[in-house]
């Protein structure tokens, strides 16, 4: 840990020390991304921003989204088993036992996540996403209710001026096979991206193999100078199997084990635990300028999944529809030369209906019904922001929501009932300097506000909590960007404290079924920092035609506050699930014809598996190599061979803990030393 703070610390002293030798009088290669409803430089925008683009998502291993988005400070992504994922940002996984919540996620104008607070990001495939944006910390402004942050995931990509076509395979450990097909139709006024995909592996452990079957179409049709059409279409299914937590004996003695049966409760392999999910997604979007100055953006969408998870205790059969609309409007001031603004006015209306019902297990085959319940969950917010340019110096934002969230459900053969929450204010307030062409400070004040999730509400005890509250909490943050000239040299650093009341935790009864209660509140202090530098720039003449190494850095130090379950005191413990340091080193080498090489070292510090902090996951160390060639066939086509190995240490690891777990069974094994290979052809 120490030495990550000297790291840090060095790389600040030197960003101040080019900072002040820059030339201002000299232009940068401006970096702009898509954060905030219109296009804006990365330099200057008042948020802590990760980003992966399609050629850092090609550089890692295309069977899982993992490795690529934990090279964004301050998120953790997990994968209990292949196809399972788990993902936060600044903050525990406690409210995810499996799937994503408590993160909103949009694709490109459309919410992925429903009113439920959860998101299907698993149904995905790497080749559907052109890139990502991650806006780290509360941002209720524009995206609605959440505590940890937001996702945006862009599956239109900018316009190309010729069609394309891409087909790959992949193959790697435990009979892993994957095969894609992209087909790019460009025209004058017209881009139409295909996806598809299948993916299979028996997986490391007993019981995880998991098979996926994946097509998106993503259509965007300019109809005129000054409006365009966007459509988004994909299908998913989805299986993958459970193999459940191991005790850490069982973990130490055979880690490819799947959980083992007890006296009283049977085993997952005997109850053929699995997760099955078909989801069809799909939207329409138009963006229209009403006047040069005037736009208009309004987006209508729907999902329909059918999900059916046999577990130990039961087997649970899910149905949900999910409808939704958002739209705004973009005002933008005339240019001048020391003022420049926009102010955006917008809403967003979503509803999910859930029937959900709970049946006997019975080696796999589907027994009396247990339990039945239909939720509806309805969630809105009304939007507004302000941002200006100030001497072209100072950028400030001002931006306020208004949330609404309820649900009503009715259990069969039981009660019914309603939770309407008071509407939340959901302010942020934004800063930022730009001292010179190549340096700019940051500040931003915001509130969290994350409601509980349909999951939540309804866990898998089968007992709807209806008293269960939100979290809330204010995010202090400052932070800074330097980009050296043609952006050979980039430092993007913030800390932040992030004070959180009724934090929302799990917990579990004998029997492994699952509730949650509100803990008083967390304290999270924490420091984030993402480096990157090009020792050797791209040229065409020397051995290395260039090199690259780049370093992301979270340490966070958080804390429950005011936590009282029965009898015990956990004021004081270490928020559970969340490492005190993750630091993330990359090195990218491009050699003569073509041949690249490209390493990437995981330290993530040890962290506790329960609130009371007496159970720890050791530290571990994982290395990523991947080699390749890039050939071209001719003019128009190109030939990428590439070859890699996973975990090199061969380290012994959890990847994905059950956290609170009953018996002690924290523990997912990770694979061990593994390979992968692959072949992709574009014309």
């Amino acid at each position: 840990m120490y030495k990550n703070f000297i790291f840090f610390i060095l790389t600040l002293l030197f960003a101040g020390s080019a900072s002040a030798q820059t030339d201002t009088s000299k232009n940068l290669h401006e970096v702009t991304i898509k954060a905030y409803l219109s296009q804006q430089p990365l330099l200057t925008v008042p948020a802590a921003v990760g980003t992966l683009n399609a050629q850092q998502l090609q550089m890692q291993s295309s069977f899982s989204l993992v490795t690529a988005m934990n090279t964004i400070p301050g998120v953790r992504m997990e994968e209990r088993s292949p196809g399972s994922y788990r993902l936060s940002i600044r903050g525990s996984l406690l409210r995810s036992p499996f799937g994503i919540r408590n993160v909103k996620v949009y694709m490109d104008e459309f919410s992925l996540t429903d009113a439920g607070g959860n998101t299907y990001l698993n149904l995905l495939d790497l080749n559907a996403i052109q890139n990502i944006t991650v806006l780290r910390g509360p941002d209720g402004s524009l995206y609605g209710a959440n505590s940890g942050g937001v996702v945006l995931i862009d599956p239109f990509g900018a316009r190309q001026q010729q069609s394309t076509a891409s087909v790959g395979f992949d193959a790697g450990s435990y009979n892993s096979y994957r095969e894609n097909i992209v087909l790019k139709e460009a025209s004058k006024n017209n881009q139409l991206n295909l996806s598809q995909s299948w993916q299979h592996s028996d997986g490391y452990r007993q019981n995880s193999a998991l098979t996926r079957k994946f097509i998106q179409a993503a259509d965007n049709f300019a109809y005129s100078a000054k409006g365009q059409l966007k459509a988004l279409l994909l299908y998913s299914d989805l299986d993958y199997q459970t193999p459940g937590g191991l005790t850490l004996a069982q973990f130490l003695q055979k880690p490819e084990a799947a959980r083992p049966a007890t006296a009283t409760i049977p085993g997952v392999i005997e109850q053929h635990a699995a997760v099955y999910n078909k989801t069809v997604f799909g939207g329409i979007s138009n963006e229209a300028f009403y006047l040069p100055n005037l736009k208009h953006v309004v987006s209508v969408y729907g999902m329909h999944t059918n999900f059916d998870n046999p577990y130990i205790t039961n087997e649970e059969v899910r149905l949900e529809n999910t409808v939704g609309l958002r739209t705004y409007f973009e005002l933008s001031g005339k240019p001048k030369e020391n003022f420049d603004w926009k102010f955006n006015l917008g809403t967003e209306l979503q509803q999910t209906r859930s029937n959900i019902n709970n049946y006997d297990n019975n080696k796999g085959t589907r027994g009396n019904l247990q339990a039945a319940s239909n939720i509806l969950t309805k969630q809105s917010f009304y939007f507004s922001r302000f941002a200006a340019t100030l001497l072209k110096k100072i950028h400030a934002e001002a931006a306020l929501s208004l949330n609404n969230y309820q649900y009503d459900f009715t259990d069969v053969g039981s009660t019914a009932g309603n939770n309407k929450f008071k509407p939340v204010l959901m302010p942020r307030l934004a800063l930022s300097y730009q001292v010179s062409n190549s340096f700019a400070w940051r500040a931003t004040v915001s509130r969290g506000y994350s409601t509980p999730s349909t999951a939540e509400v309804r866990p898998t005890s089968n007992i709807i909590n209806n008293s269960l509250q939100a979290e809330k909490g204010w995010n202090y943050e400052i932070g800074f960007r330097r980009q050296n000239q043609n952006t050979r040299f980039n430092l993007d650093a913030s800390v932040f404290y992030y004070r959180l009341n009724n934090a929302i935790v799990r917990r579990l009864n004998d029997d492994g079924t699952e509730y949650y209660l509100n803990a008083g509140g967390t304290n999270q202090l924490g420091l984030e920092a993402r480096t990157s530098y090009q020792f050797i720039q791209p040229n065409g003449t020397d051995f290395f035609r260039s090199l690259e190494l780049s370093n992301s850095l979270a340490l966070s130090k958080f804390r429950f506050r005011d936590y009282f379950n029965a009898t015990n005191n956990y004021s004081g413990n270490k928020l559970t699930g969340v490492p005190n340091v993750v630091s993330v080193s990359q090195l990218t080498i491009n050699f003569p014809v073509k041949i690249y090489f490209f390493a990437q070292y995981n330290y993530t510090s040890k962290l506790p598996l329960n609130d009371e902090n007496t159970a720890f996951a050791n530290a571990y160390h994982l290395v990523q190599l991947k080699t390749g060639w890039n050939k071209n066939l001719s003019q128009k086509t190109s030939l990428n061979l590439y070859t890699g190995i996973d975990n090199i240490l061969n380290q012994h690891y959890s990847l994905g803990n059950d956290l609170n777990a009953v018996g002690n069974r924290f523990y997912n094994a990770a694979p061990l030393r593994n390979w992968f290979a692959g072949v992709n052809v574009q014309f």
